[in-house]
């Protein structure tokens, strides 16, 4: 193929999209699980032969390069797995690259003549696939080998035919075989699907069309991605975020990256990160990139085709055995919703803040959204005798996190999952055993902010059809406010969960007593007379809550988005007062801040750049500046702004926005020193301040 023919390679690579997304209807067509059929945890995609993804549906952005590990796998040991025309493989195994055990891969070669021109990639999160305790989720686990089956790699389809011995010995280690199997002749329709539609492309076009459209499909983000890049400041970013509790005690691990942007090119550096946890929470090197692939791909590549072309643009720095960059054999069960999501959280928040430092760019620059998911699994045997088995993916309804000109959007969920959706009430009490008291809305769970963070939800519910069942409960983020919002906000609220025991009497509600958990409470047994109660985080907030527009805060008010008393406190607005009133209340806040009076003094010269809406780079008397809104000097010839900022411990001031903070960490405030306007809101280690997250090169 050449480059005079745009019109066809427009043809084929809109036929190679269809065909992904012909791979997720027959994946969604075929399996009966509603983390497949309605929650859309899973990937689908088209790789070169390399292992390389040309293309990807709107599903889990983690999950985005991880099936090309098992394609390089296989790639390295020819004569150990001889693929053949009509083979599909199967593999789990997080030390080879999926992000873990219960997300179950597939892959097949295409083939044109005697060569592999393609391959079909597939993985699904299963609920069940074997180890210590139901949902292969195991708080407990001090190894991986006691989390599951893992299968590095096996040829399940050997020459189309299905080896059926190979497919039981899988199923067997599982606790829902009929489930999981079921989800197993998905995989392999969906591969059939795109070997048969790819083999239609070639006979029609021929191969080398049709690898060539592949090939520039990834160059051409590639190029796209770069010239965005090339027209953002260069500097360093850092973010750092947390997770508590690692399944076996409560202590607190970080995850820290300094993103270096230099001309059309990123590097990401996890280097300040904790070692690697005894417990499950840890992920590989595999699931740190795919954190980093789902944060790129939705902060960078918003209107670039998402393909292996926007990683190139990067690269990971990690050494061995961090949290995010665990050694075999470290448990990792968890790492989606633990080490990955965190790892996702912070790659977010450095991009935002290199997008929230160019002019051109700053109107896409968002907090961080849907910070943790708190995960439920239900399991047992229903009321028809059956076993079953329930990952509710309703903790996705998380609030997405605020822009820099509108607020985030409510139940909007995480960045990872581009059309997020989760199951209908409805739907999930007909495949499981469970009655819904409610699903709805949580109010003050979105960061205050001049924008402010979307909200997350919260449900009630109990068994239904039967009198006992097995619950699985554990987050991040009951202790961690990880939605982190930008410049002067408050992050969104933190996790709560509960369990009501007694609190539900003939379906209705009733008083019981309340057991409020902390993140990892783990397996226990649940009733029919018992209520699971959980609100999720809301995202983070953008700018100073001072300076949200008093309407806007009483539209919040009466939408039940925000409390009347998290109003005054948060925001300073009353919910019936006149505009003279809440000016003297705010005005009055901003000098608690500073100790007196706000006042403004300006500080002339040629603004260079903008670091987010409220601080100036300027070039006076020969020198470079970082100048607040009010005229305040804060940095000279280094954007290291934070050393002239008056600084505030807001570690018991939580309440309000519904923060529970970890005994190891501590919450502080840093004000513009003349106006009291809140320049940033920092979570950091108890016994230290954060590093400075904005280090721009000067001009």
């Amino acid at each position: 193929m050449t480059d005079q023919s745009p019109i066809l390679y427009e043809i084929i690579r809109s036929r190679l999209m269809a065909i992904t997304e012909e791979m997720r209807i027959a994946l969604q067509s075929v399996s009966g699980s509603p983390t497949v059929t309605d929650a859309s945890d899973f990937f689908t995609g088209l790789f070169r032969p390399n292992g390389d993804f040309a293309t990807m549906g709107f599903q889990v952005t983690y999950q985005a390069p991880v099936v090309g590990h098992l394609i390089r796998h296989i790639n390295a040991a020819p004569d150990k797995y001889r693929p053949g025309p009509g083979d599909m493989f199967l593999g789990n195994d997080p030390y080879v690259g999926a992000l873990h055990q219960n997300d179950v891969q597939m892959c097949g070669p295409i083939y044109a003549g005697d060569r592999i021109i393609a391959w079909a990639g597939v993985e699904a999160h299963e609920t069940d696939v074997g180890g210590m305790d139901f949902a292969s989720w195991s708080p407990k686990a001090r190894d991986v080998r006691q989390e599951g089956f893992r299968v590095p790699c096996m040829k399940l389809i050997d020459a189309g035919v299905l080896r059926e011995d190979v497919l039981d010995t899988i199923l067997t280690a599982s606790r829902l075989p009929d489930q999981l199997g079921l989800d197993i002749r998905a995989f392999i329709a969906t591969i059939n699907v795109a070997q048969n539609r790819i083999d239609q492309l070639v006979a029609r076009y021929g191969a080398e069309v049709i690898t060539g459209v592949m090939e520039r499909m990834i160059d051409g983000s590639e190029a796209r991605v770069r010239a965005r890049l090339a027209d953002l400041p260069d500097g360093t970013f850092r973010a750092t975020d947390f997770l508590e509790h690692d399944g076996h005690d409560n202590r607190l691990y970080r995850i820290s990256v300094a993103m270096t942007k230099t001309g059309d090119r990123l590097t990401f550096d996890f280097s300040g990160s904790s070692p690697q946890a005894p417990g499950f929470v840890n992920c590989t090197r595999s699931g740190l990139e795919g954190g980093v692939a789902g944060a790129m791909l939705a902060m960078l590549a918003y209107d670039v085709p998402w393909n292996e072309g926007v990683l190139r643009t990067a690269a990971i720095e990690a050494r061995d055995g961090l949290i995010c960059t665990a050694q075999f054999p470290a448990p990792v069960g968890a790492a989606t919703v633990e080490a990955i999501w965190v790892v996702s959280n912070v790659a977010v928040a450095a991009i935002n803040k290199l997008l929230a430092c160019s002019a051109g760019h700053a109107h896409r620059a968002q907090a961080v959204s849907s910070g943790t998911m708190a995960t439920f699994n239900l399991g047992g045997v229903n009321q028809y005798g059956e076993p079953f088995g329930l990952h509710l993916m309703d903790p996705l309804a998380g609030g997405s996190g605020a822009f820099a000109d509108k607020d985030g959007i409510c139940a909007g969920g995480p960045i990872n999952a581009p059309m997020p959706s989760i199951a209908d009430v409805e739907r999930n009490e007909l495949v499981a055993p469970l009655f819904y008291l409610y699903r709805r809305m949580g109010h003050d769970t979105g960061g205050a902010g001049a924008m402010r963070g979307g909200r997350g939800v919260e449900i009630g519910l109990t068994l239904g059809g039967i009198s006992e069942a097995e619950a699985l409960i554990m987050t991040h983020g009951a202790e961690v406010p990880n939605t982190a919002g930008g410049f002067g906000s408050w992050p969104g609220a933190t996790v709560t969960q509960a369990m009501v025991w007694g609190g539900v009497e003939a379906g209705a509600r009733a008083t019981g007593e309340t057991e409020s958990f902390g993140p990892k409470p783990g397996l226990m047994r649940m009733t029919d007379r018992d209520l699971f109660c959980v609100t999720w985080q809301g995202g983070g907030g953008w700018g100073d809550p001072l300076d949200r527009e008093p309407e806007a805060v009483r539209a919040d008010i009466a939408s039940g988005a925000v409390s009347p008393e998290a109003t005054l406190t948060l925001f300073g607005v009353g919910e019936n007062e006149d505009a003279a009133t809440t000016a003297r209340r705010r005005s009055d806040m901003r000098a608690a801040r500073i100790g007196r009076a706000p006042s403004s003094a300006e500080v002339s010269g040629r603004t260079r750049m903008s670091i987010g809406p409220n601080l100036r780079v300027v070039e006076l008397d020969g020198a470079y500046h970082v100048v607040s809104a009010a005229g305040a000097r804060l940095s000279t010839d280094h954007t290291r702004w934070r050393e002239g900022a008056i600084t505030v411990d807001l570690t018991g001031e939580t309440g309000a926005q519904r923060i529970a903070l970890h005994e190891d960490l501590r919450m502080t405030g840093y004000y513009c020193p003349l106006s009291g306007q809140c320049l940033a809101i920092d979570v950091h280690e108890r016994d230290g301040l954060p590093a400075d997250d904005i280090d721009l090169a000067l001009p």
